[in-house]
């Protein structure tokens, strides 16, 4: 494409490397990020609007499915005698990878710009500009803290004159965010993901403590929100070109004082214009609390929600400062979403000061066995900057490891605050993907899928999806994709290039060997499913988990003593100050 004449704005959100130092790339990736989508809106806006003295093009590339064509983008750029690079959305873990891209970006004199939760959560919880970010500076890279909204027509134009600052950061100043330009991806980038289901965020930011967390670091405790017409307004602009499938990227929507009249509007949308709206929202585990709130989720197009377990363990729970998890309720709470045929996953954290490998196979058969939850998928406690949990261990000079790479909630990356060994942890972590996927457990969610009237079909997706990516690819779900793509000049720069005729090779062996496996796992599940639909009697099928009236609660349970950590008894203590103060 020829720029001349025009001012050309390339996004790019990274990717990041797997443990053989290649770039994580698929023909089909995950969920197509919020943030490259708001970005995009943002300075497509800013076309429409003429805020520059020439045209604005704009083109957003999500590295996960796309391969970055940096000669070609540094020609475009170079043609057109302006212009910017922008990597946005970028988290901790894809930092290496975005400034393996910005070097080669800058040797080549073209601008960029860094923005995302790492750049944000940094500068936000760590004093004065931390090493990494600093050799972005003295690369002559901008980074851009805080969110873009309201500030895109200055960046634009300071880039078009030329006078781009090393450091905007509006961090201290969140805006508003009703009124604002449609996060939006054209269908041809959307395509490339999974499904045809795009993103966009109804809220920010989040009033809990968990010390895990980012979210309230970066875009504050204070929710600020979209209102019922800005959403309509994202619905619409994705369903001119196509797209229904929708995940709202709330932390919590349940807690957007506006979800009432969200939910209404989209009710409108779907039994009055019939446009078939269907979406995946988070929430956490007090929503079915709310009057009314399930029963319009559903009736809104909701038909699978995600929910931030973390653990059952009521003491891991007080330390993580998750005091808003009443783990008494989880299987009332879970049945209320079964009941409006609404898939469940969650997240749970491993690592927690008391876990032990003992104590998560224990607490992952008791989930199994008691709570009706169809998809679980486990997370490495990591200390990511921009966290509580971070700052403390930068404060004290405890040792975590310096490669960000590894800051994807996939690998350990620090000392267990508890009685675990590294080497220990992993294998709790390992220990609880194992121990509920099993073939046994698959056929029990089957059995409550087919007696809530549940698709088989999306239980056998998601299953093989979340356990084979684990055990098959070696990489957590939320970094898998469809069919793998894997280049030579895609590696870790500090890594050898590999011999060609080795590397081809042995990657043709490699997806042979992987989708054999997949095939072999697919057919075992629907095999498993057919079995259960055919069968009459499972129509009436109940456990403990699924059946009504059960009153047996996690919170009268005698957990051993080894969860009892001297850690978890002084959050416990100081939190019980704050709770009476």
């Amino acid at each position: 494409m020829h720029d001349a004449g025009t001012f050309p704005v390339i996004l790019i959100k990274p990717s990041h490397y797997d443990d053989d130092g290649y770039v994580i790339r698929w023909r089909r990736s995950v969920i197509p990020s919020n943030s490259l989508a708001a970005v995009y809106g943002l300075v497509m806006d800013c076309a429409d609007r003429d805020v520059l003295d020439i045209p604005i093009t704009c083109d957003a590339i999500d590295e996960t499915n796309t391969k970055v064509d940096v000669k070609a983008i540094i020609g475009r750029i170079h043609a057109a005698g302006c212009g910017f690079v922008g990597l946005v959305g970028v988290q901790s873990n894809q930092f290496p990878r975005a400034m393996d891209l910005a070097r080669r970006f800058r040797a080549a004199d073209v601008p960029v710009v860094i923005g995302g939760f790492h750049v944000s959560g940094s500068l936000s919880m760590l004093p004065g500009i931390q090493p990494e970010l600093r050799q972005a500076l003295d690369l002559g890279i901008t980074l851009f803290a805080g969110e873009a909204e309201g500030r895109m027509d200055d960046l634009l134009q300071d880039a078009r004159n030329g006078a781009l600052q090393p450091v905007y950061n509006y961090l201290n100043d969140l805006p508003d965010i009703g009124h604002q330009p449609v996060p939006f991806l054209p269908r041809d980038r959307i395509a490339r993901s999974m499904g045809m289901q795009t993103s966009f965020d109804a809220g920010r930011g989040c009033p809990f403590q968990c010390s895990f967390c980012t979210i309230i670091n970066v875009q504050g405790r204070k929710s600020r929100r979209r209102g019922a017409d800005d959403v309509e307004r994202i619905i619409r602009a994705n369903v001119d070109q196509g797209i229904n499938d929708f995940f709202i990227t709330d932390d919590n929507l349940a807690r957007n004082k506006d979800w009432e009249e969200i939910f209404d509007r989209l009710i409108q949308l779907r039994e009055r214009d019939g446009i078939a709206i269907k979406f995946t929202m988070q929430v956490d585990t007090l929503c079915h609390r709310i009057e009314n709130f399930i029963d319009k989720a559903a009736r809104a197009g909701c038909n699978k929600v995600f929910i931030g377990l973390e653990s059952i363990n009521p003491d891991s729970l007080m330390a993580a400062g998750k005091r808003q998890n009443h783990i008494d309720e989880y299987r009332q709470m879970m049945q209320a979403w079964h009941d409006h045929r609404i898939i469940i996953f969650a997240g749970y954290i491993i690592g927690f000061p008391g876990d032990t490998p003992e104590s998560v196979r224990r607490d992952v058969e008791i989930i199994k066995r008691e709570l009706p939850l169809d998809i679980l998928e486990f997370f490495i406690l990591t200390p990511l900057p921009g966290s509580e949990d971070h700052r403390k261990l930068f404060g004290k000079g405890a040792w975590m490891d310096p490669d960000l790479n590894k800051y994807d909630l996939n690998h350990v990356t620090t000392a267990h605050s508890g009685s675990m060994s590294s080497s220990q942890w992993w294998e709790a972590y390992e220990t609880a993907w194992r121990t509920y996927y099993t073939p046994d457990h698959v056929r029990t969610l089957l059995r409550r899928a087919r007696a809530s009237g549940i698709s088989w079909k999306h239980i056998v997706a998601m299953a093989l999806w979340f356990n084979g990516c684990r055990n098959i690819e070696n990489l957590h779900p939320l970094d898998a994709g469809w069919f793998r793509q894997r280049s030579r000049d895609e590696r870790r720069p500090e890594l050898p290039r590999e011999n060609a005729v080795i590397f081809h090779a042995r990657f043709a062996w490699e997806t042979a060997v992987k989708h054999a496996r997949y095939l072999g796992l697919l057919a075992r599940y629907r095999w498993m499913a057919r079995r259960i639909w055919r069968d009459p009697a499972s129509l009436d099928y109940r456990d403990e988990a699924s059946t009504p009236g059960v009153t047996e609660h996690f919170a009268d349970r005698k957990l051993p003593k080894a969860a009892r950590h001297p850690r978890v008894l002084a959050a416990q203590a100081a939190m019980s100050g704050l709770e009476t103060r």
